[in-house]
């Protein structure tokens, strides 16, 4: 009987990690998506503009969507009867909207401080409209923590998806309206940034209207108070709760730091005022497409973390270690390939989003951070399921003191392109501290079955495949000057490099069989491979 429990319990959780899977990647597609028409209607001003206040936004989502959150799951479900949950959820309430409100009004009334602080004084009505999101973020984490301690993840993935449908809306409705109305690049940002503060009021109706109708209660008949233990478990939170918000959103840290520093040192650089403004949003494009390669790889996290989990709770090391080997190992394989791949096709990308070539060199070096995020995000998944938070804690903190050392000196010297170099040298600081940290046998998975020289040989035979194809690309259409060519040719060239990557991979036997499967598609590949025997 407690065994047939327990297999239900986790089939459960497996299907709702499911459902959030699927929920995140429709979001991050939303997110990601968005920023090709905003910037090809606003312009790189326009884009730049936007892009300097984003990450103010992209902090509050991470507490509201993923950090607290999972925070609050675990500590609701440490508690075993339904009394002692309600009590818990009580206890946090006043801690984290404490904690939404000193946010919201540091913001708010720093918004002038922090916008010349930027080199852009008239940034500050779009700090302000996007402090707000802080407000909301209390109601939003509670509630998707206590659905999600619960193992109902359909709440929180419907108010994900609702949440980002109607902010983007909002931002395309601001763009389509600076084209049609002549509107100054600012007063359209602090539109667009607006979008987050109405999508996130409707993503708390969703949740309430969920928890009236499956737990049948509001959160609390009266104001929660705090109390004496309140201190270690602000501490906990503190603790538990930002170090899952620092790694949910490292790369958000990383653009926070290149608001208040790339387009000040671009100025250094030699830029005029409106050329830097210019070059930071171009600068910019980066994002989108780095968060479209980290899809996948950042779904397998979703999906992994309660296999280790299970592993860890039923005192299985050995599973534990394959897992996580073979979460490693795909983790690389996808992030590797996406990283280079998307790398040599970015001029065609680029052109076929963004309408023109400007900072190809800067983007290309950029992209390589897929690679690195997701291999960061890797290691920290499984540190976090052995509840490990030194190292994590350190890997983060010295890769963000990296990037802020040394973003500002290497834009002056090198422009954009320093400002690439210095997310790649942070990620990579964060990196090789998480492998050093992790587990000898788990740090395996590299030599096992001589998977990473397999991976280099797989990569090599794609970059030798795509640069034959740029040959033919040049001899047949010469310089690319239509978006809708460029679009076709980037299109078939990942078909193209995709292609040459997995029959490397198949014929080398990079993956297992077992690793195969756990892929999309991968029963597919493997049925393809067995017909051709």
């Amino acid at each position: 009987m407690v065994k047939a429990l327990a297999n239900k319990e986790m089939k459960v959780m497996m299907q709702g990690a499911f459902v959030l899977t699927a929920a995140s990647f429709i979001a991050k597609l939303l997110s990601a998506i968005y920023r090709v028409p905003y910037q090809n209607l606003a312009g790189d001003e326009g884009f730049y503009v936007y892009q300097q206040v984003y990450p103010i936004y992209g902090i509050a989502m991470t507490l509201a969507l993923s950090g607290l959150p999972q925070f609050i799951s675990k500590y609701v479900a440490e508690q075993k009867e339904p009394r002692q949950q309600r009590e818990a959820l009580k206890d946090l309430f006043p801690l984290i909207s404490g904690f939404g409100l000193i946010l919201w009004a540091l913001c708010f009334f720093s918004a002038q401080p922090f916008a010349n602080w930027m080199g852009d004084g008239k940034l500050a009505p779009l700090i302000q409209v996007v402090s707000f999101t802080f407000i909301i973020m209390p109601f939003l984490s509670i509630t998707r923590g206590e659905f999600q301690g619960k193992l109902l993840m359909v709440p929180t993935a419907v108010s994900q998806v609702v949440e980002q449908l109607i902010r983007v809306g909002v931002i395309l409705l601001a763009a389509w309206s600076y084209q049609h109305f002549g509107m100054d690049v600012y007063y359209t940002g602090t539109i667009a940034m607006s979008g987050a503060l109405v999508g996130g009021v409707a993503a708390v109706f969703v949740l309430w209207s969920y928890r009236r109708k499956i737990l049948g209660t509001t959160l609390a008949k009266k104001l929660p108070r705090l109390k004496a233990e309140s201190w270690q478990l602000g501490k906990r939170l503190l603790l538990e709760g930002g170090l899952m918000t620092i790694y949910s959103g490292l790369l958000i840290l990383f653009q926070l730091i290149d608001s208040f520093t790339v387009k000040k040192a671009l100025v250094d650089f030699g830029l005029s005022e409106h050329g830097a403004k210019l070059a930071k949003g171009v600068y910019d494009r980066g994002q989108p497409l780095v968060q479209l390669g980290l899809v996948v790889a950042l779904a397998l996290s979703s999906s992994f973390l309660p296999l280790l989990t299970r592993h860890l709770v039923n005192q299985d090391r050995s599973q534990f270690i394959k897992t996580s080997q073979t979460f490693l190992r795909l983790t690389c394989g996808i992030a590797a390939a996406a990283s280079v791949g998307l790398a040599l096709l970015l001029p065609y990308v680029n052109y076929a989003l963004f309408k023109d070539y400007k900072g190809n060199a800067t983007l290309v070096l950029f992209v390589l951070a897929i690679f690195l995020t997701a291999m960061v995000q890797a290691y920290q998944s499984i540190a976090q399921s052995q509840n490990h938070y030194r190292s994590s804690l350190q890997a983060a903190g010295a890769g963000l003191l990296v990037k802020l050392v040394t973003t500002g000196g290497l834009t002056k010297q090198f422009g954009t392109v320093g400002a690439s170099l210095s997310t790649l040298l942070g990620l990579m600081v964060s990196l090789f501290i998480l492998h050093l940290a992790s587990d000898r046998l788990t740090r395996g998975y590299s030599s096992e079955r001589h998977f990473m020289r397999h991976l280099f040989i797989c990569l090599g035979g794609m970059v030798v495949v795509l640069l034959c194809y740029y040959g033919g690309v040049s001899l047949l259409f010469g310089a690319v000057t239509k978006r809708s060519v460029a679009l076709l040719v980037a299109v078939l060239g990942v078909a193209v490099g995709g292609s040459a990557f997995l029959f490397l991979a198949m014929r080398l036997r990079l993956l297992t069989i077992r690793e195969w499967l756990m892929l999309p598609f991968g029963s597919k590949l493997l049925r393809l491979k067995w017909k051709r025997g």
